[in-house]
């Protein structure tokens, strides 16, 4: 930690971002230091750490800050994380739930602009996903070598021991089980789209063995869906620009399911189970109470989620966890979280119409946003998950936000040559 630390401070911004990440996903939650009562982890203190770095930073408007400036997606995030807090504050009325909240509030949004900080250009954003990749080839191997000696390599820093599931070995990391398949998962297209640099080949290849065996050893079938969730998403290439009809093909689907099932459309997520031993009923009958019991958390979300059902206090559902713990309109903005991006995105593509390469990037973002979409209905993302997360909403503002804001600025150029001179990388 005292390393990585040295490092943020010292290594110019842009390369800063290797030892903050490596160091965050490599040390588990259980390492925390107490001071009067409250509790800061260590990836509390990396992350207040940056928010120092770019404090010192006097006199620099939000555009020197974050690549293209303050955006809607960061509007949206900063609205989700405050309201979040709130909520959950009002709930309960009480100086502990404040406190506990605004540790929760460095992890979320200080999380989100320690990562928006720290990646500030395009080759930031590769710089990000080669050390994920390095990330996964770490993790996968320590979780791969629990499959044979069912000892967690992390276990002396507090990581948990595997479990055996259904007779399968449950591999844990140092992240855990299904944050560490999330994660993996969830990372496929970022490497793939790396594998268009012939200078990250290498990195990008062991990125996805790392995490095909990352999300193996989980064993679970949360992982898989996040994996598949990428591929399918990516084989939606061919119809980038039929994207419109996919999506309301995709609405009148669930709708004529709805009609003609004889249990709600929601129920089909009972019915998944890739591993064998997925407790998808469970998943399933949080949603369906969330939405029975709408009347009881709509307004301020609620605390009594635990005596609705057996094992409702394990929200292992992202939107579940937004609703019962702000309401409705927390609900609301975290949704928008995912619309802004995908608007963005979409935006993005369209000018970048012709330009392949561009395109491909954009479009593995998207497929990306896309697994943690399907990731969000099996897990609640804790903070190792959330940072990569935010990692990623980083990489859009890159990709997608700071290109159009250049554009708007350079309006006198024709369009194409903006949309080259904002977004293409030196060399490319």
């Amino acid at each position: 930690m005292m390393i990585a630390i040295l490092l943020i401070l010292t290594r110019p911004r842009e390369k800063a971002i290797t030892p903050f990440l490596l160091v965050f996903f490599t040390i588990p939650i259980g390492q925390v230091v107490v001071v009067g009562g409250i509790h800061f982890t260590v990836l509390r203190i990396l992350i207040l750490t940056v928010l120092a770095r770019m404090a010192a930073l006097r006199g620099s408007s939000s555009k020197e800050r974050f690549a293209g400036g303050f955006n809607a997606l960061d509007a949206v995030v900063v609205l989700w994380t405050l309201l979040t807090l709130c909520m959950f504050y009002f709930q309960f009325l009480k100086v502990e739930v404040l406190i506990k909240g605004l540790g929760d509030l460095v992890e979320s949004l200080g999380g989100y602009v320690a990562a928006r900080f720290l990646i500030p250009d395009r080759e930031a954003a590769r710089r990000t996903v080669t050390v994920l990749a390095a990330i996964c080839v770490i993790q996968g191997a320590c979780m791969m070598s629990e499959q044979f000696t069912h000892q967690n390599v992390f276990g002396f820093l507090g990581g948990a021991s595997p479990t055996v599931r259904s007779g399968s070995v449950r591999s844990e990391g140092a992240i855990g089980t299904l944050y560490a398949g999330a994660f993996a998962g969830t990372s496929i297209p970022l490497f793939l789209w790396l594998w268009t640099d012939k200078k990250s080949r290498g990195a990008a290849l062991a990125g996805l063995a790392g995490a095909t065996a990352m999300a193996f050893a989980s064993h679970a079938s949360t992982s898989w869906l996040a994996y598949g969730g990428s591929l399918v998403g990516l084989g939606f290439w061919p119809l980038r620009k039929e994207m419109r009809l996919v999506r309301w093909g995709l609405a009148v689907t669930l709708v004529g399911l709805h009609l003609v099932m004889n249990g709600p459309v929601w129920s089909l997520i009972e019915h998944i189970d890739v591993t064998g031993g997925s407790s998808s009923y469970h998943r399933y009958m949080l949603v369906d109470n969330c939405i029975r019991h709408f009347g009881d958390w709509w307004l301020l979300g609620s605390k009594d989620y635990p005596d609705w059902g057996f094992v409702m206090f394990d929200l292992c559902n992202q939107f579940v966890v937004a609703a019962l713990t702000g309401g409705l309109v927390t609900l609301i903005v975290f949704i928008a979280i995912y619309s802004r991006s995908f608007g963005a995105i979409g935006r993005a593509r369209k000018q970048a119409a012709g330009d392949r390469r561009e395109e491909w990037f954009l479009w593995c973002l998207g497929s990306a946003l896309f697994a943690n979409v399907v990731a969000s209905f099996g897990i609640n993302y804790m903070v190792h998950l959330m940072m990569c997360f935010f990692s990623l909403l980083a990489c859009i503002s890159v990709g997608a936000f700071a290109p159009r804001s250049e554009t708007i600025q350079h309006a006198g150029a024709p369009r194409t040559e903006e949309f080259a001179h904002a977004s293409a990388p030196a060399g490319w």
